[in-house]
Formats: C-alpha cells, sequence, structure tokens
C-alpha cells in the first residue's frame, strides 16, 4: 500500500482578474519536537504539509512499504518520494540524525494553500517497529502557537520481541540498536507474533532486567514508556 491519493478531478473556475503567484497564498508556519521519553530516541523526523488526499499511516489499516520501512529501520527516503509525488510540503531531518531523550528540533515549513493538513512520523529506538506519528492535523489559518501532543504507534509489521541484533531492513526481525547503550544481550524474546497486524497505538516497551539474557535485551527501567511521547509546537504565522 503506497501514500494513498484519491483520483479526483476538480474543475476550477478562476477569473483573470484573480491570477496571484501561488506564493500569495502560501502560509508559513514553524514546528518544533520535543522528545518527551526518558530512553527512547527518534531516528530522523519527516514532517508534511499535505492536501487531505495523502496520509503518512492510518490507524486501523495496513502499514505501506513507505511506513514499514521508516518505523522498522529509520528510513523516511521512501515516505519523502510518496509524499513529493503527492505534492506535499516537506521537511526532513530537522535534527540532523537522533532526537535524544528530553531534546527538541525544529525547522519551518512554507505550504501551498491547498497543503491544509499536516503529518509527522520518526521511528522509536530502540523498539521493533513503533514510531512517533502525527497523522493529518489540520494546520490553523488563525495566526498563533498551537500543542499538539503525540502517541507512540506499532506499525503492525513486526513482532515485537524486543531483541537487539542489528535488525532493520524491512521484515527482518529485531532492532538495530540501541543508541543509549543501556540493552542488555542474550535475550530469548518476549514474542514472536503479534495479534494485531494493522497500526495500532503501540503497547509500550515491556522489557526487563536481566542484562545477560532474560526476555528482553530492552531495561525496563530505561526504555519503558507511556503516552505521549512527543510534543508538537506549531506556530502559524
Amino acid at each position: 500500500m503506497k501514500i494513498k491519493t484519491k483520483n479526483t478531478i476538480t474543475t476550477l473556475a478562476i477569473l483573470s482578474g484573480a491570477l496571484l503567484c501561488q506564493s500569495t497564498f502560501a502560509a508559513e508556519i514553524d514546528v518544533k519536537i520535543t522528545n518527551l521519553t526518558q530512553g527512547i530516541y527518534f531516528t530522523p523526523v519527516i514532517i508534511a504539509a499535505h492536501t487531505s488526499d495523502a496520509s503518512i499511516y492510518t490507524l486501523g489499516s495496513a502499514a505501506s512499504d513507505e511506513l514499514q520501512m521508516m518505523a522498522e529501520g529509520g528510513d523516511i527516503s521512501g515516505l519523502s518520494t510518496a509524499l513529493t509525488t503527492a505534492s506535499a510540503d516537506i521537511l526532513e531531518n530537522p535534527a540532523g540524525g537522533l532526537l535524544a531523550p528530553g531534546m527538541s528540533t525544529e525547522g519551518m515549513l512554507s505550504t501551498a494553500d491547498t497543503n491544509m493538513y499536516l503529518s509527522l512520523g520518526s521511528m522509536l529506538l530502540p523498539t521493533n517497529d513503533g514510531f512517533v506519528g502525527l497523522d493529518s492535523w489540520m494546520i490553523p489559518t488563525e495566526a498563533g502557537t498551537y500543542t499538539v501532543y503525540l502517541n507512540g504507534y506499532d506499525a503492525g509489521t513486526e513482532a515485537n520481541d524486543e531483541i537487539i541484533n542489528g535488525g532493520g531492513m524491512p521484515g527482518a526481525a529485531g532492532i538495530p540498536v540501541d543508541p543509549g547503550a543501556a540493552n542488555g544481550t542474550g535475550a530469548m524474546g518476549v514474542t514472536d507474533m503479534e495479534n494485531n497486524e494493522m497500526v495500532h497505538v503501540h503497547r509500550g516497551v515491556i522489557g526487563d532486567t536481566d542484562v545477560a539474557g532474560g526476555y528482553s535485551d530492552l531495561d525496563s527501567t530505561v526504555h519503558r514508556w507511556l503516552n505521549p511521547v512527543a510534543m508538537l509546537t506549531v506556530t502559524v504565522k
């Protein structure tokens, strides 16, 4: 499943006296995302302003290949390509890499008049296929500063075994790495299957405190988290 676009044709009747450069209608917004977790890192973030016909993900639906790439390995290139095809305005990787717990990053988006909805995605690391997301939030038309709290979601594409093994390619089980180096090793795995294969709210990390075995390579005293996992601040100019 790709970024969704509706095949609709709209006939626009434009008076010649009303023809203006698209930038006349454009809006500028500043976006700031803050990592609210204790021990979870955000991989490169993608933020996009788009039409109502596009989305990065849909709760209750199967993940697209592009979402799977991001959720399992932090690769936003597929989403970027699909969003570009959908004529979205895109801000990629404003942190210049990982966004550490407690840290913030920000950037600016110039949006076309038709791109009235804001979406965001970034892998939660270390998780198997968890991501922080915002789905089609309508950008306010009135100038001001707005705050949105974001949840962690599960792409439903991989079992949450919580084993760190350098994995990260789509379809390869396991977690790439713990950037904070607080993980254990030698885990047997929390599970090898998931009942819900649709995009859904993440249950959070289970973890354990066994650094040389147990059922999880994640430390329950470091990596456990509850929603929300991020705060998004949007300033409309």
